[in-house]
């Protein structure tokens, strides 16, 4: 992402130019090039491991390990570590001693991978593997997910004794779900969360505990969660003492259970815990003489806390970090971290816990803007319908390179994010800046039903999914502009998976938007109900309503019933073997707006998912949004951008 030749001097005098026609240091090559993240963290006997994504190897995540003075990748070619379960994953590998297990995403097989030597199977197909540990005696317990019969999918904590062909033994299987299976110091106890449907694991969870032993388990029994409270991450002390995270006072918060005493660690209104999209989540690590390193959300960003054991305070830690996660214990005073700032890309990164002394161990893309030309994100909330409070993040147009003409308000951009039980994150994101180093405006709306706010601010979406969502974008939309920062003229409007329904929705039923992108997003509620994987088979039934009983709910809901409303143009985007959102959503959406000759451009891409990763989609679906909108909105690009056909367009 170096400056070019062509391209305005850092430190010259900037250049007048109309918002969206900035010449970018960042292009969508480079952005691709840079979206390397870092992900599910792991400490394993003083050793850092990770996973890295790698766009230009089709979006393949791979092992990795190290530290500050060197790293070095773990996974051959032909490998790629991830797992299906939930189809969102997580958790995907684990190291035991000097062995790495993992799952394979071609095949979902566990393999098991010793040094120096190539990578071996361990388990037969028909099966996928998550979170697992080490059991006491050899092999793992884990997550597992039975596809053998397609039409009777089945989750369960099983046993593997590490040998070839081993399925796995079930443990526990009275549940649709499971996750965190994790085993007590002595090797006597395991505790694990599980929830069934309707509830999605930021509902209704229970948190288990049984004796562990050679025949499996015994004397079973919930100790935490159930009737509307959500429980996770479970966590033994070396003393024996059982710690979790609930929302049970209305925010994700610490507890520890001592024999059959349950207390609060840190009472607090702040999040210590997002919602369980992927497995694995580590939001806090139990340090030596009983102190305990959390991260929570805060107004500002994300907090690293040391709590002292019996203090019921916590001592901030003053890094340079607005978003932290993946805590985990390196020694006694070091713990690990993925964070990244709003100025900074994601890294690896250790802190010593007495001194607040941070090191980056890895930082795979890093963010080589001028510091001139970084929108920092900025927190605002408004007024939504009926005068409830909105939050969302604000990213003002900034390129240290150019400035508009007086008088001008820049286009708009409203960002909404998945889920829709998601968060907006205030990290540098390279494809934020994308938009804002050109001269447009981003507002990344947390509408109601997001995390981050504690669980009131969460239900807001029950039985309202294509309602609050939808009030909350507009209102955005509108807020910002009556402050003069958005041209109401120029706004558009851009989000995937949910955050494409809410799109299409949106444009569905409002004038206030000028532009829409749906990436993966659904137009046909009740289709989604009857298709979607698993996980998400009964999501709706407390966003909208049971299905099929709440039907004429979904119809009137969905943006396919409502084609009279659409007058902006629409560009969609679609991969074509994505199980959660099928492209059957798309096709549906795009054949109606052709039929009533709607302004419509289209995008298929073979060998994506859910979510896009190869480096030529993360390419062509960003050049092709920047001409759209240079094609809607009246602007000429800076970038030489490859034309897209918009059916419609006078």
């Amino acid at each position: 992402m170096a400056m070019t030749s062509d391209e305005p001097g850092a430190g010259a005098p900037a250049v007048q130019a109309p918002y969206g026609t900035w010449a970018s240091p960042i292009s969508a090559a480079s952005l691709a090039k840079g979206a390397i993240g870092v992900s599910d963290l792991r400490a394993a006997d003083g050793r850092l491991y990770w996973l890295e994504n790698r766009p230009d190897e089709r979006g393949r995540m791979v092992a990795m390990t190290g530290d500050a003075a060197a790293v070095r990748q773990l996974t051959p070619e032909g490998f790629n570590v991830r797992t299906r379960v939930h189809e969102y994953g997580g958790a995907a590998y684990v190291v035991v001693a000097d062995t790495l297990y993992f799952a394979n995403f071609a095949d979902q097989r566990l393999y098991a991978q010793r040094p120096g030597a190539a990578p071996e199977p361990l388990t037969p197909e028909g099966y996928r593997y998550a979170d697992c540990v080490a059991a006491p005696g050899g092999g793992l317990i884990g997550v597992r997910e039975d596809h053998n019969d397609p039409a009777d999918i089945r989750n369960a904590v099983v046993a593997l004794s590490g040998r070839a062909g081993d399925a796995g033994r079930v443990l526990f299987g009275d549940s649709d779900f499971v996750a965190y299976p994790r085993v007590s110091p002595d090797g006597r106890r395991l505790a694990w969360m599980a929830w069934d449907h309707p509830n999605m694991p930021w509902d209704d969870t229970r948190l288990y505990v049984a004796d562990l032993g050679a025949d499996g388990l015994a004397n079973i029994r919930p100790v935490a969660g159930g009737g509307a409270e959500s429980v996770m991450e479970p966590r033994w002390g070396e003393d024996g003492a059982l710690h979790f995270i609930s929302d049970r006072t209305g925010f994700w918060n610490l507890y520890v259970r001592r024999g059959e005493a349950v207390e609060a660690i840190l009472p607090m209104e702040a999040e210590f815990a997002g919602p369980l999209w992927g497995l694995g989540q580590s939001n806090y690590a139990l340090m030596g003489e009983g102190r305990i390193v959390a991260a929570h959300s805060g107004p500002d960003g994300d907090r690293l806390v040391v709590i002292e054991p019996g203090a019921g305070a916590a001592r901030p830690l003053a890094l340079p970090f607005t978003v932290i996660g993946a805590v985990q214990a390196l020694d006694e005073r070091t713990v690990a971290l993925a964070a990244a700032s709003g100025v900074e890309t994601g890294a690896i990164v250790t802190v010593d816990i007495e001194t607040g002394a941070a090191a980056v161990v890895r930082r795979p893309s890093p963010a080589a803007i001028d510091a001139r030309s970084i929108s920092t994100a900025q927190a605002i909330t408004f007024p939504g319908a009926g005068g409830r409070e909105v939050h969302a993040l604000y990213y003002p147009p900034v390129n240290g390179d150019f400035t508009a003409p007086a008088g001008e308000a820049p286009p708009l951009i409203v960002q909404v994010h998945g889920g829709p039980t998601g968060q907006a994150s205030a990290a540098f994101s390279l494809a934020n800046q994308f938009w804002t180093s050109r001269g447009f405006a981003i507002v990344d709306v947390d509408y109601g039903g997001s995390a981050g706010y504690g669980r009131a601010y969460r239900q807001r979406l029950n039985g309202q999914w294509g309602v609050v969502d939808v009030e909350d974008v507009i209102a955005a939309a509108r807020s910002l502009a009556e402050r003069g920062l958005a041209d109401p003229r120029r706004v558009a409007i851009h989000g995937g998976s949910a955050g494409g329904f809410t799109v299409l929705a949106a444009l569905s039923q409002s004038e206030v938007f000028k532009a829409g992108a749906s990436f993966y997003g659904v137009a046909d509620l009740g289709a989604l109900a009857r298709d979607t994987h698993k996980f998400e088979s009964r999501y709706l039934d407390n966003l909208v309503g049971p299905w099929p009983a709440a039907k004429a709910l979904y119809d009137a809901r969905s943006p396919l019933n409502h084609l009279e409303g659409f007058s902006a143009p629409l560009i969609i985007f679609q991969g074509a073997d994505d199980p959660v959102v099928p492209p059957n959503q798309a096709h549906m959406i795009l054949d109606a707006l052709r039929q009533r000759r709607q302004p419509v451009a289209y995008m298929e891409f073979a060998g994506e998912s859910h979510g896009f990763r190869r480096a030529e989609t993360l390419i062509a679906s960003k050049e092709a949004e920047l001409y759209f909108y240079g094609r809607v909105f009246g602007f000429t690009p800076a970038d030489p951008l490859p034309g897209v056909p918009i059916e419609n367009l006078g």
